[in-house]
């Protein structure tokens, strides 16, 4: 998870590079033409699949939101500090907290409202409104994190159905597909540098995707979750080291303030989860009883809470 958020941290400082030299839709739209070069080991796990329709509309709407969430990302890069950008990024897992909720009809308990309550208190440390203007950058971040909960939840019901490669493999194929018409109505001519710039991009993006779920085989959410803490604290430094942007104090204990919460609903999901476990392993228990258990409050909240 350390080198994920270096990974992390490095695909926003290679974004940041291009600035808005390349629009938004355009820069989106090449960082996924130029990764396609990844997905050649993906093509066996392809051929093996199946696809029905719903698996095909369900990768469509993914692709789309995704999209939508990447061209507003990158445009939050050409406005407002690193440190900003991956502080608000944390309210991903709280959107999804509520989607899980609106949408997978999943049960939510007073204390992980209150976390969410307290994450959303974080968000208004970072942007201040009414202390200072805000940028149509914050606002691009608000949609980001908005598309990109949307895009999990669909992730969490394809994966259900189809293998992580080519859940994977049917991202990066929809997502520039969906981007193509919008890049080219604003498409401009690129130098070798920016091409460079956004091949990185690529490349730290994969691989941090791929350090991120090495480490989610080998360890609980309850570990590597506060890891992530450590993103904000790089990309501070970056902003303040190379593209000289002040430190601001306000964002640090926002993101902070987010981060814990989403540390605390991991924390409780996986304890909870480990109480229903030890409840259905009981001798005379079973799944039955483990039901039983959480509807007698043996088990007081259902796994997700």
């Amino acid at each position: 998870m350390i080198v994920t958020g270096l990974c992390f941290v490095a695909v926003t400082a290679s974004v940041k590079m291009v600035g808005d030299d390349v629009p938004a839709a355009q820069a989106a739209f090449l960082r996924y033409a130029l990764g396609a070069v990844f997905l050649l080991p993906m093509i066996p796990a392809l051929r093996a699949a199946h696809f029905t329709p719903r698996i095909l509309k369900l990768s469509g709407l993914r692709g789309l939101v995704h999209a939508l969430g990447v061209i507003c990302w990158f445009y939050a890069m050409t406005r407002i500090p690193i440190a900003e950008v991956t502080a608000m990024n944390y309210l991903n897992p709280v959107y999804v907290t509520v989607l899980a909720v609106l949408v997978l009809g999943e049960r939510i308990s007073v204390r992980r409202a209150m976390a969410i309550v307290f994450a959303l208190a974080g968000a208004m440390v970072i942007l201040r409104p009414g202390f200072r203007d805000l940028d149509p950058g914050h606002i691009a971040m608000l949609f980001t994190a908005g598309f990109f909960a949307v895009g999990y939840i669909v992730t969490k019901i394809l994966a259900d159905e189809v293998p992580a490669a080519v859940v994977v493999f049917l991202l990066s194929v929809t997502v520039p597909v969906l981007l193509s018409p919008i890049a080219f109505v604003v498409w401009v001519p690129v130098g070798w540098e920016d091409l460079g710039w956004l091949f990185v991009t690529a490349v730290f993006a994969t691989a941090g995707h791929f350090t991120m779920t090495l480490a989610f085989r080998v360890a609980p959410l309850t570990v590597t979750q506060p890891v992530t803490f450590l993103q904000l604290v790089w990309a501070t430094l970056l902003g303040a080291l190379v593209f000289a942007e002040p430190v601001d104090l306000f964002v640090v204990i926002g993101g902070a303030m987010i981060i814990a919460s989403v540390s605390y609903i991991a924390l409780r999901e996986a304890r909870l989860r480990r109480r229903v476990a030890a409840a259905g392993s009981t001798p005379g228990y079973g799944a039955a009883g483990a039901a039983h258990a959480r509807e007698q409050g043996d088990v007081r909240d259902t796994p997700g809470n």
